[in-house]
């Protein structure tokens, strides 16, 4: 089933300089009026009105959690679709004015999209969505969030088939999907969507899927490793009547074995044809926003030359902010997995976080 994630709250922010008038904006290296045409008018115009929605919803979405209002369904939708607004606008400004391109930003985004100067609206962008998403009050968490991920995806690699290196690296991948699903945070729920929950954002139907095919597969594991089963009926029994999602270990566990356990003896030829971590981690996400054709992709031994040209195809990668961006970006008909890849940019930060604390998490093994 092709879906759209729930927790794609990435950081981003966008900004444009100081804006004279209708036709001219201010050149500071040479502090002289620079006559802009129609079409670079239009694309400040555009730019500074979407800039302002996202002040204003940001205001009003502050101003009611502080008052303790009731606060819209989803409401994170509005702060998210004018995140996106903005973003979009600025890149067709400049795509328009290449000039106004500005520094690196904190956050790694590439600068064509991004502007440093409003980087304190993206901080309290995601400070209400930290609020928005906390987990219930009957969440139940682990005190080892990261360890837990990295357990339960090398143990059901291995249980699949996999040699030691490959799986190792299945649960590196599984930790990447955490953090691209939620950040690193365990338990969340979801500001724009009632249906995703979780520490794997998973909806009822997917986490049911999970949970049974866990229990046709687990006494796989019980024959190596009897100390997960242990800790897995000691969740089990913790979790009780609970949604098992806001349990962080069956959450996991379950979000593993629905979308991700049956390819992970594909790793040996995704890490051929896709050498770098990162790149890795990103197949597997997109085998959570596209599955059927990434399945395709790597099912044709050629993954990076996989073309996708089916317009709902490209609508969920829009929706998951792939192309996503102003409207060369969203103009595109086609692409190959390699530029599906390089266009995912977005998660570059999550899954760099993700490795740093999968190589942590081995270091403390090894000693």
């Amino acid at each position: 089933m092709q879906r759209s994630p729930g927790l794609r709250i990435a950081v981003l922010a966008i900004a444009f300089a100081v804006v004279l008038g209708p036709v001219g904006f201010v050149c500071s290296a040479a502090a002289q009026p620079v006559q802009l045409t129609q079409a670079q008018a239009d694309a400040v115009a555009a730019y500074d009105d979407a800039l302002s929605q996202f002040k204003s919803i940001l205001s009003e979405r502050r101003a009611q959690i502080d008052a303790h209002q009731p606060l819209p369904n989803i409401p994170g939708q509005a702060l998210y679709l004018a995140r996106i607004s903005v973003m979009s606008t600025y890149k067709d400004l400049t795509d328009a004015i290449p000039s106004r391109i500005g520094r690196p930003n904190k956050f790694g985004v590439p600068p064509a999209y991004f502007d440093a100067a409003i980087e304190p609206l993206i901080d309290e962008y995601l400070r209400l969505f930290e609020i928005m998403q906390a987990p219930p009050a009957n969440a139940q968490n682990s005190a080892t969030p990261f360890e837990d991920v990295v357990w339960l995806g090398t143990d059901i690699a291995r249980a699949k088939g996999l040699d030691a290196a490959n799986a190792d690296a299945a649960g590196r991948i599984s930790l990447g999907m955490f953090f691209a699903e939620t950040n690193g945070k365990q338990n969340i729920g979801n500001a724009r969507s009632n249906i995703y929950k979780g520490s794997f954002q998973t909806g009822p139907s997917e986490d049911r899927s999970g949970q049974h095919k866990w229990a046709a597969f687990k006494d796989k594991i019980a024959a190596f490793d009897p100390a997960l089963i242990a800790r897995d009926a000691k969740e089990e029994a913790r979790a009780g009547n609970i949604d098992h999602r806001y349990n962080h270990w069956t959450a996991v566990r379950n979000g593993l074995m629905n979308a991700h356990a049956d390819l992970f003896l594909q790793i040996p030829g995704i890490a051929r044809a896709l050498p770098d971590p990162i790149d890795q981690m990103k197949l597997f996400e997109l085998i959570q926003i596209v599955p059927s054709p990434t399945k395709a992709a790597i099912a044709s031994g050629n993954i990076t030359a996989y073309r996708v040209s089916d317009p709902r195809i490209m609508g969920y990668l829009r929706n998951n902010s792939i192309f996503t961006f102003g409207k060369a970006d969203r103009a595109k008909t086609s692409a190959s997995y390699r530029e599906i890849l390089d266009a995912m940019w977005l998660f570059n930060d999550k899954f760099a976080h993700a490795l740093t604390k999968f190589n942590e998490i081995k270091s403390r093994q090894k000693s």
